[in-house]
């Protein structure tokens, strides 16, 4: 695999280089990923883990089966290590939890050595050299709150639609307009008070009366 179609992959486990919409082997990839002894990746191998793990993409032992040398698998391990220790230390809420906490790859002590590296902010230096706790910190928080905070603006759109929805089956257009005009404290002319008085309010209040809520909930 060359470097532009490694780039292209990395993109797909979340840490996005280049646009693609190419279906991956997540292991293979995170094996690529050790292999390339880029450490601008391997800065990303926090994000890429947890998008992996998080889909069910994650098995330590088929990514290992992609390394050829002892060393990578020591590269690989303490990638994983410092990975989980990155989340430790971020309080990071995973939906895959602590599953990897409890793996038989899982070593303590190698993982309390990188969480309190972070803790110091102190340069990772068990990993084939020296990498920056801070640049492997930002590059999770960049990428991986890109994530969530897209997730976010879709659920926050679909509530938005479903709202829309649900007050074009009571309001008309012009009702839908005086009473988003009322809730925001804008002034109303004389006809739009009239008109809230006499005809929007009536749906206002019965909207608003709980015995009726209960009811169309039940239904």
């Amino acid at each position: 695999m060359n470097k532009n179609q490694l780039l292209k992959k990395v993109k797909a486990l979340g840490y996005p280089m280049f646009e693609t919409e190419e279906s991956i082997d997540a292991n293979v990839t995170l094996a690529e990923v050790v292999k390339s002894n880029d450490r601008r990746l391997w800065e990303g191998f926090p994000v890429m883990l947890a998008n992996s793990l998080e889909k069910g993409l994650f098995d330590y032992e088929k990514v290992r089966t992609h390394l050829e040398e002892s060393q990578e698998e020591k590269i690989f391990h303490k990638l994983v290590m410092m990975s989980l220790a990155l989340y430790d230390y971020l309080e990071v809420e995973l939906s895959f939890a602590d599953k990897p906490y409890r793996s038989d790859f899982f070593e303590r002590k190698v993982f309390l050595d990188f969480l309190n590296q972070f803790k110091e902010k102190k340069d990772l230096s068990d990993i084939n050299g020296i990498m920056s706790t801070e640049r492997v910190v930002n590059s999770f928080k960049n990428y991986f709150r890109r994530a969530e905070i897209d997730l976010k603006e879709v659920a926050e759109l679909q509530d938005e639609f479903e709202l829309e929805y649900a007050m074009s089956q009571i309001f008309s257009k012009k009702q839908k307009e005086i009473f988003l005009k009322k809730l925001r404290g804008e002034k109303l002319t004389k006809t739009e008070r009239e008109y809230y008085s006499r005809s929007i309010k009536k749906k206002v209040l019965a909207l608003a009366n709980p015995d009726l809520h209960k009811l169309a909930s039940k239904l």
